[in-house]
C-alpha cells in the first residue's frame, strides 16, 4: 500500500509507522521500502539518536583525540621526542561535530531520498485504533498529522535517570550529551557512576587534561565484571590520576555545575562524608526508556514495572501488529543489539524465522585499552556450579603476549571459559589490547556452536593477540 491522504480526514495511511530514528528504526524502514510497503519513520529530535548524536559517534570520536594526546605523552617510551602535548579542547570538539554531523546528515539524507519513506520531523504517539476489533489499524498522531498504519514498530531508546539525591536537580549536573556539547575543558570533572558510559567519559576527559573523580556506590566500578578484571581497570585509571572513590554514598550536591560544584560523599561507616569539590558535575548512573508520553496505554501494550517494553523472541509486544526494537525491549542496550533486533524483525517479516532467544551477550567498555565480553563470566559460572554445571577455564596476562609487549599495551588479561561437559565456550573477558575486536573470535565460535578446539587448532597470524589462543586453551583447566 503506498501513502495516501484522505482530504476529509487529513489523515495519512501507511503500511508500517516507525517511532524512532536510533539503530534499528531507519535500516527498518529502508528494508520494508524496498519490499514495497510505505513507511512513516518519526523522529521529534535528532534524527540517528543516541548513537550517532550523544553516544557511539561522539564518544569514539573523542576517545580517539584524547588517546593521541595520551601516546604523545608516553611518545619518549619509543624514542620519540614531542615536546610539551598541549590539547586544543575547542579543536578537539570541533572535529566530533564535524563528524557527528556528518554522520546524521547522511542517515537523514538516506531516509529522506529512499522512496516510500516518510520522514516525520515530529514527536509522535499512539491514540488508539482507527476503528473496532483487534484487527484495526494503529493511530499514530503527532502534533500536526494524524497516521493509520497497519503496523507499528517502536525505536525510542533510552535516556539518562538523574537519581534522587538531595540537592542534585538544583546543582544543574550534566548527563552525557550536555558534557559533549562542551566548549571549556572541565578543570575538574566529577562522575556520579563507575560503569560503562561514566569511565569511558572519566578516562577521556583525564587524557584531555582535566581532573577527574568518580563516585560508585557498588563495592567495585564495572560491578557486572569479575572483581579482579574491576581491580586491573581501577589500577590503570587509578595510574592514569584518576581518583575512585567506590562503595561510596552521595549525601548531597551543592553548588552550581559549571561554576563550582560540591559532592559530599560517605565513604565509611566509621568516618565523616567527605567533601569532593569540582567545576562540573556528570551523572552517568542508569537510564530509562522513553515510553511515558507514548501513548501506549492507548493500544493497551504492556510495560514492565520500569517502563521496558516485554516482547517475544520475535520482538512482538503483547498486542499483535506492535513490536518494540532497540534499548526499549530491555533484550540488549547496545547499538549491535538494536540493529541485530531489525535483521530479526525483518527476517520474519520475509518468512525467515529467526529470534532473540538465545541470543549471546557480547559487548565492549571502551577504555583505553577496552574490556571486550562475551557470555559469562567468571562469577555467573561459579554460581553456577551449585547445580551441578562444570567448567575449564583459563587466565593468560596479556603482559605476556609478544604483540603486546612489542606495543607496550601489556596491561590487561585474557580469561575464557568452557563447559566442561559439551566443549562450547560459555564466555570470555578480554581487558587488554584489541579487547573489544578479540572477544569477537570466541563470540562468532560460540555462535556457530563450535567445540572449542576449532580455535585452539586453527592457524591464526603472527604477530597478534589472537594467535595466543591455541596456546592459550591447551592449558584449560577445570574451575574449582
Amino acid at each position: 500500500m503506498t501513502a495516501k491522504s484522505d482530504d476529509d480526514t487529513k489523515t495519512i495511511h501507511v503500511n508500517a509507522a516507525i517511532i524512532g530514528s536510533g539503530q534499528a528504526g531507519p535500516s527498518l524502514a529502508a528494508a520494508l521500502a524496498a519490499e514495497g510497503e510505505s513507511i512513516a519513520l518519526f523522529e521529534g529530535h535528532l534524527v540517528g539518536g543516541t548513537c550517532v548524536n550523544t553516544g557511539c559517534t561522539p564518544t569514539k570520536t573523542l576517545r580517539k583525540s584524547a588517546r593521541i594526546a595520551h601516546l604523545a605523552r608516553r611518545a619518549g617510551e619509543f624514542g620519540i621526542h614531542v615536546g610539551e602535548v598541549t590539547v586544543d579542547f575547542p579543536a578537539v570538539m570541533a572535529r566530533v561535530e564535524t563528524v557527528v554531523n556528518a554522520s546524521r546528515a547522511g542517515l537523514t539524507k538516506w531516509m529522506t531520498g529512499t522512496g516510500g519513506v516518510t520522514l516525520v520531523r515530529e514527536w509522535a504517539r499512539m491514540d488508539g485504533r482507527d476503528g473496532e476489533g483487534e484487527r484495526a489499524a494503529f493511530v499514530v498522531q503527532t502534533g500536526s498529522q494524524r497516521f493509520v498504519a497497519e503496523r507499528v514498530y517502536l525505536n525510542v531508546g533510552t535516556s539518562a535517570v538523574m537519581p534522587n539525591i538531595d540537592g542534585l536537580n538544583e546543582s544543574g549536573a550534566m548527563v552525557n550529551d550536555a558534557l559533549l556539547a562542551l566548549r571549556v575543558l572541565p578543570r575538574h570533572l566529577i562522575i556520579l557512576g563507575g560503569s560503562y558510559i561514566g569511565l569511558e567519559l572519566g578516562q577521556i576527559f583525564r587524557r584531555l587534561g582535566s581532573a577527574v573523580t568518580v563516585i560508585e556506590s557498588s563495592p567495585m566500578i564495572v560491578s557486572r565484571e569479575d572483581a579482579d578484571v574491576s581491580e586491573r581497570l581501577t589500577a590503570l585509571l587509578r595510574s592514569e590520576g584518576i581518583q575512585i572513590l567506590s562503595d561510596a554514598k552521595v549525601q548531597r550536591v551543592s553548588g552550581q555545575s559549571g561554576r563550582e560544584v560540591t559532592v559530599d560523599v560517605q565513604v565509611s561507616a566509621e568516618q565523616p562524608a567527605i567533601a569532593v569539590r569540582g567545576t562540573h558535575l556528570l551523572v552517568a548512573t542508569g537510564r530509562r526508556p522513553n515510553t511515558a508520553a507514548l501513548g501506549l496505554d492507548s493500544v493497551g501494550v504492556t510495560l514492565d514495572a520500569q517502563g521496558y517494553v516485554p516482547v517475544n523472541g520475535t520482538l512482538e509486544t503483547n498486542v499483535p501488529g506492535i513490536w518494540a526494537v532497540g534499548d526499549v525491549n530491555r533484550r540488549g542496550a547496545f547499538t549491535h543489539t538494536s540493529y541485530q533486533d531489525y535483521e530479526i524483525v525483518f527476517a520474519n517479516r520475509r518468512g525467515v524465522a529467526r529470534t532473540v532467544d538465545g541470543r549471546i551477550p557480547t559487548y565492549a567498555l571502551f577504555t583505553d585499552p577496552p574490556v571486550g565480553r562475551v557470555g559469562m563470566n567468571e562469577t555467573a559460572a561459579r554460581r553456577l556450579m551449585s547445580e551441578g554445571r562444570r567448567f575449564l577455564t583459563v587466565t593468560h596476562e596479556m603482559r605476556n603476549v609478544s604483540r603486546a609487549k612489542e606495543e607496550s599495551e601489556t596491561v590487561g588479561v585474557i580469561k575464557l571459559l568452557v563447559d566442561a561437559d559439551t566443549d562450547r565456550f560459555v564466555g570470555a573477558t578480554i581487558f587488554g589490547i584489541g579487547g573489544d575486536e578479540i572477544v569477537q573470535t570466541i563470540s562468532a565460535v560460540m555462535a556457530a556452536d563450535a567445540p572449542y578446539q576449532v580455535l585452539r587448532d586453527f592457524l591464526p597470524v603472527h604477530p597478534t593477540v589472537t594467535e595466543f589462543f591455541p596456546t592459550i586453551l591447551g592449558k584449560l583447566a577445570p574451575l574449582v
